[in-house]
């Protein structure tokens, strides 16, 4: 009974309401996940620990929500050791793959008829073996040569259903997790719901496929598959097929005679454009992900990309210059250009200010070149959080493509670093005509808001003056940065008081122990008793709760 209350209180509530539209998020259902994830967990004795290797399979075992995991941080060598990196970079290119059977009928599902007239040869064996998705060779009726990226029968259910349970867990956990000492759970699970959404849907991905090419057609060394739009669907992409080197095969390219340095250099340089100048980036730019092919970098896989307005834009500038000045004033205004919410009594300046002056303390003193981005925007987000300022996703975004960016090619371009290249993009400047548009984009933005500020000003101030005068005007104020010590106040407070009343029942329970002809429990008269049981809880809550919050 116990187990079934705990489930309840975890899974019972709260299901997205539009996923429970597209999939079986039962109670039921969730325990039977559950189950199964346990099952696998105690199978490979994780509490034990595990090497690289049997790492690996557990996440391949657990399903695609778990690979996706373990191909994000098979590119953080700071959270993990290298060996561990070194395994869990074979997810990005050696997921099992499926029998051809299965994926045959998939495809039957999907064209229905018109499969046989619309393909006239698909090879069995496959190109690649991904947690999404499998992607195999095949000719088109007219010859032309493609590949068919289809996506697993069932992952789309089992990723969301992975994804709902992460998302239960995480409302369970944060009625008891410190707000200040762990990220919110919660945004991060949405954060991943809405990535799961997008690399799900195959015409989404051809979209993107479409707008990528387009903004990059005058880069000579930049490319990505042509995509057939009427062949593509949910669960289908149909697309040029690419032949050349993984990035990841070093050996291969420098027989061919490339230059690791160049591809390096170039795909780190074409990256701070597709982040500064066009706003459209690949947000998990893994190497499982790009090809050399005829001495241009095609992007093959562009499920999960990143979207930046000309505002935010000005913004990722303004907060790689800030660092560079060392100025806190400025870093703070380009965080707030982030912000969700413009409220600005819900934001505490002054401390956001102080944290600043920390941050920029650790690394506004190195040169921008040699800036662990990672770890930067990591605590620029951790900072944001306590300040009551909350970021959209398009940060994050940017900041995991980044990372994940350096970590392809970070034995190509050993010495050289993303930022060092974002800061001289920035000092080159982009096109001045394309910037012009942003900064009268922004202006006109800018000014609308003005005017709807003012008009607002005015008629608050009419309405003030005409309490002033009639003696009805009260002014309340706000000291900044009390909170804290008002709520330790507090607490000092309430422990006292229930220290008073344990007291009070310790004297007042021993004041009666001598009294006759009552009933008593233990030997103690039943007041007594309950003064002392009573007394006794209340000093083990407070002992627990001063042990507990330190």
């Amino acid at each position: 009974m116990a187990d079934n209350v705990v489930i309840n209180h975890f899974f019972g509530q709260g299901a997205d309401p539009t996923a429970a539209d597209q999939f079986d998020f039962s109670l039921k259902s969730r325990s039977s996940r559950l189950g199964e994830m346990s099952s696998i967990l105690m199978k490979h004795r994780f509490l034990r620990g595990f090497s690289p290797k049997e790492f690996r399979d557990m996440l391949e075992e657990l399903g695609p929500s778990f690979v996706k995991i373990g191909q994000t941080l098979s590119t953080r060598s700071e959270i993990l050791p290298q060996a561990y990196c070194d395994e869990l970079a074979l997810l990005q290119t050696q997921v099992a793959p499926l029998p051809f059977d299965q994926v045959y009928r998939a495809l039957e599902d999907i064209f229905g008829d018109r499969l046989a007239s619309t393909f006239s040869e698909i090879d069995p064996s496959p190109l690649g073996s991904a947690s999404l998705a499998q992607v195999h060779k095949a000719v088109l009726a007219d010859g032309s040569v493609v590949a068919i990226k289809v996506q697993r029968p069932g992952v789309r259910e089992t990723m969301a259903q992975d994804i709902d349970i992460m998302r239960q867990l995480a409302r369970g956990v944060s009625h008891f997790a410190k707000e200040d000492l762990m990220l919110n759970a919660q945004e991060v699970v949405e954060e991943i719901w809405e990535t799961f959404l997008e690399e799900t849907d195959f015409d989404r991905e051809a979209e993107n496929l479409e707008i990528f090419r387009r903004l990059n057609a005058p880069v000579v060394f930049i490319d990505c598959p042509h995509v057939y739009r009427d062949l593509c669907s949910e669960r289908c992409l149909v697309m040029e097929y690419v032949e050349g080197i993984p990035i990841y095969k070093h050996d291969d390219l420098v027989k061919a005679g490339y230059d690791l340095e160049e591809i390096g250099e170039k795909i780190l340089d074409n990256y701070a454009t597709q982040v500064l100048d066009h706003g459209f980036f690949h947000a998990d730019p893994h190497p499982g992900n790009i090809i050399i092919r005829e001495g241009k970098i095609v992007y093959i896989d562009l499920g999960l990309m990143g979207h930046l307005a000309p505002t935010e834009r000005a913004g990722f500038n303004a907060i790689v210059t800030a660092v560079g000045m060392q100025n806190p004033v400025k870093l703070k205004d380009a965080l707030l250009a982030f912000a969700v919410s413009k409220d600005e009594e819900k934001i505490d300046h002054s401390r956001m200010l102080a944290d600043l002056d920390s941050l920029l303390a650790s690394y506004g003193a190195a040169d921008v070149a040699d800036l662990d981005i990672g770890a930067m925007l990591s605590d620029v987000l951790a900072l944001t959080r306590a300040c009551k300022v909350t970021l959209p996703p398009s940060i994050t975004n940017v900041s995991r493509g980044i990372v994940t960016i350096e970590g392809t090619v970070a034995d190509f371009i050993p010495n050289d670093s993303i930022m060092g290249i974002i800061n001289a993009h920035i000092t080159r400047g982009s096109d001045p005509i394309e910037r012009a548009k942003d900064y009268l984009e922004d202006a006109a933005i800018d000014a609308q808001r003005a005017g709807e500020g003012a008009t607002s000003a005015l008629a608050n101030s009419g309405e003030a003056l005409r309490m002033l005068t009639r003696g009805q005007l009260k002014m309340n104020m706000e000291v900044l940065g009390s909170e804290a010590p008002l709520s330790t106040v507090s607490k000092i407070v309430n422990r006292l008081t229930i220290g008073i009343i344990i007291a009070g029942l310790f004297i007042g329970s021993s004041m009666v122990t001598q009294m006759q002809g009552v009933p008593t429990v233990f030997g103690f008269p039943f007041i007594s008793f309950f003064g002392f049981l009573g007394a006794f809880v209340l000093s083990v809550w407070v002992v627990l709760d001063i042990w507990r919050k330190g």
